[in-house]
């Protein structure tokens, strides 16, 4: 989230894209120091988040001198979540609350800004209450960071152990607000157990289960059986779903930010090839930018990652700013750089040079569809050279030329480190060339699918292209590159060329129609999120925002799960073997047969805590149930039984969570004093053992013994 920017300098006053290439994480954008608003403020209004809500009622009812207040806040996650700027925020309104008129956040900002050659303080503390109008008792401790300040001697986690001790056991007229990551606060508990320091043991074990995704974790504000503390995952929470009091998703008020059209330039000097101001202007429409959202979305729940606010920035530098392509020499402007790219590409004629016969390709490449689905068959850039040389392209065709060294170009260094592996990962699992021919699209003539696009590429680039150009689902540069393209593949079918090298033509004729198929499909695919297995995302998405439950669809979940867990009537436990291993020949295996184990849909817990990021089943074992986390895989792995699929063919994830959740179960079941009394135990394929009046039977073939 970024604070309100009224003094000091801004990373975003810059005129964009240029001030776009700042938010990237690796720049002015990545690290945020508390009340300096020169570092890491890539926005200039309030990105509204459930905890900032939260902060400015505790501000108000600390300043109001409620007892039942939390004195103790700890705001847990890593870096990029946004701590620093919740603390900048708190503090704010606390100073308006108390009528400091400015003089809170004053006596804190010199204390974080010492002199030069002064150590910037771990924890810093200040009579809030003095400065108050009126005055009143209220001390202020402050810890921007608990992993810094520590040494040798004593290490960050050990103060953090003492902190805590002190600030639960003194008066209610000191509160005590700090900013930690998960390994500092394990450290803690670690350094707490090890000393027996009660306290504070209590306190950071309570916070652990609190800031966990566990079924069941306990309240997070104010802590589960501790009245005076609250805690709270700034890295449970998906930036992507709008706030519980109504406000945007952060990710769509950062977006808007960003393409806000009063900080972009009124023309471009690269004009409308500009791949920036292209998708700046995509983006601002309600469509695009909606679709970039759900996706981003739909990610965070396939993968079970999430967004941060830095990865956030870094996202939207690099498709709106190309953070991460190659600029020559000094860092240039965007739009220039584009500018470049065009002039470079009308100077392509002639023998074939690589930054001119690649700059086109660049320039498409820039544009926000193809900077977030990135990646192409680098390993057929060698096979497109050699066919290339055989018919004689290489000393003439620059769009020939130009799709090998693109191609050639694609393994690293085109896309920034910060969230190069996110970014990876984006396109593994959303790749709109990976979507169903069957998924349907809007074009301007009426809807189509995707396989009417592959049909036409799959005959010649030129039909393609007249496709796309009537549906209205390109851009300027994109149908320049596809009119290459086009031409390459009419040259190529010309009975001159292809008499030489029939099989060398045929084949740059392939790639060529699938790297244009390939750029329209990705190009209309981000644009309307059409992307693989859209449909059961969006079931997912529903059914994990489906809070209060009165939705159906957990339940019909739920069955389907009891079924993969059950053998029928039955529940199989093997006596044989123990979890990881294989089952053994029919003859040699015993197993105990119980009753059908039932699964159940288990009510999220949302009081004092986060919005629940994934769902959980309880499943009946013994006496007692287990929980077994509803992912995206097993959700995923139930629908694609429902159309048909054999249970054989699950993906080994899912098998992997069923085979454990089955371990779990078997292990309270054996140890369930009804199931001893009266068990089923079958001997291989013929016999069965009993317990009837006290005595073991043994039946075989229908016959007692």
């Amino acid at each position: 989230m970024s604070g309100d920017s009224t003094s000091g300098p801004d990373i975003a006053s810059e005129d964009f894209p240029r001030g776009l290439v700042g938010w990237s994480g690796n720049r002015g954008g990545g690290v945020r120091r508390l009340f300096d608003r020169a570092s890491g403020r890539p926005g200039a209004a309030v990105f509204e988040t459930n905890l900032l809500h939260r902060l400015r009622d505790w501000a108000r009812q600390l300043a109001a001198g409620r007892e039942d207040v939390p004195r103790v806040v700890l705001l847990v996650g890593g870096p990029g979540n946004g701590k620093t700027e919740s603390v900048e925020a708190t503090i704010g309104e606390l100073d308006l609350a108390l009528g400091c008129a400015g003089a809170l956040g004053s006596a804190l900002a010199a204390s974080f800004h010492p002199p030069e050659g002064v150590p910037v303080p771990r924890l810093v503390e200040v009579d809030a209450g003095a400065l108050a109008v009126p005055a009143r008792e209220l001390r202020l401790q402050v810890v921007q960071d608990a992993s810094v300040g520590g040494s040798a001697a004593r290490p960050a986690a050990q103060l953090l152990v003492e902190e805590l001790q002190r600030a639960t056991s003194r008066q209610s007229s000191t509160a005590y607000l700090c900013c930690v990551n998960r390994g500092v606060l394990d450290d803690a508990m670690i350094y707490a157990i090890d000393n027996d320091v009660a306290g504070a043991r209590g306190v950071l074990e309570a916070v652990a289960r609190a800031v966990s995704q566990a079924a069941g974790a306990p309240s997070c504000w104010p802590l589960d059986g501790f009245q005076g503390v609250a805690a709270w995952p700034m890295d449970a929470e998906s930036l992507a779903e709008p706030t519980s009091w109504g406000d945007p998703p952060p990710a769509d008020s950062i977006l808007r930010r960003a393409v806000d059209p009063a900080l972009w330039p009124q023309a471009c000097v690269a004009g409308p090839m500009c791949p920036f101001c292209g998708s700046r202007k995509m983006l601002s429409n309600k469509r695009e930018a909606g679709s970039l959202l759900k996706m981003l979305r739909w990610f965070e729940l396939a993968t079970g990652k999430r967004w941060a606010f830095r990865d956030l920035f870094s996202l939207f530098s690099h498709i709106l700013a190309g953070s991460g392509l190659p600029k020559a020499g000094a860092a240039l402007d965007p739009c220039q750089w584009a500018a470049a790219q065009v002039e470079a590409d009308r100077a392509a004629v002639g023998r074939p040079k690589r930054h001119a016969s690649t700059a086109l390709f660049w320039l498409v490449s820039a544009q926000y569809q193809h900077a977030l689905f990135h990646s192409w068959d680098r390993t057929l850039a060698a096979s497109l050279l050699k066919d290339v040389r055989e018919l004689g392209l290489h000393e003439t065709n620059n769009t020939a030329m130009g799709l090998y060294y693109f191609l050639q170009s694609r393994s690293a260094g085109y896309q920034p480190a910060m969230i190069g592996s996110l970014l990876d990962d984006l396109d593994r699992l959303l790749d709109p060339v990976m979507a169903s021919p069957d998924h349907a699209i809007l074009a301007w003539g009426g809807p189509v699918t995707l396989g009417d696009l592959d049909a036409r590429f799959s005959r010649s680039v030129r039909e393609g292209l007249d496709f796309a150009v009537r549906s209205r689902s390109i851009s300027v540069a994109e149908r320049t590159l596809l009119e290459r393209l086009a031409e390459l593949d009419e040259l190529l079918a010309t009975p001159r060329l292809r008499r030489r090298r029939p099989t060398a033509a045929t084949r740059i004729q392939r790639a060529a129609r699938d790297f244009a198929c390939r750029m329209v499909r990705r190009s209309i695919g981000a644009r309307q999120a059409a992307v693989p297995d859209a449909e059961f995302l969006d079931s997912f998405h529903r059914l994990v925002a489906d809070t209060d439950g009165q939705g159906h669809e957990l339940h019909e979940v739920a069955i389907q799960v009891e079924n993969l867990l059950n053998n029928g009537a039955n529940f199989d436990v093997s006596l044989t073997t123990t979890f990881g291993q294989p089952m053994p020949p029919t003859r040699g295996r015993a197993i105990l047969e119980v009753p059908r184990r039932r699964v159940y849909a288990r009510e999220a817990c949302v009081s004092g805590r986060p919005a629940p990021s994934i769902c959980f089943l309880d499943v009946e074992a013994g006496g007692s149930s287990r929980a077994i986390a509803l992912t995206y895989d097993l959700f995923k792995a139930i629908s694609d039984l429902e159309r048909g699929l054999s249970p054989a063919s699950l993906p080994h994830s899912v098998q992997a969570l069923l085979d454990t959740t089955r371990a779990k179960m078997a292990g309270s079941i054996v140890r369930d004093r009804h199931v001893q009394e009266r068990p089923i135990i079958h001997l291989g394929d013929t016999l069965t053992i009993e317990r009837h009046r006290g005595k073991f039977i043994a039946t075989k073939r229908g016959r007692r013994s």
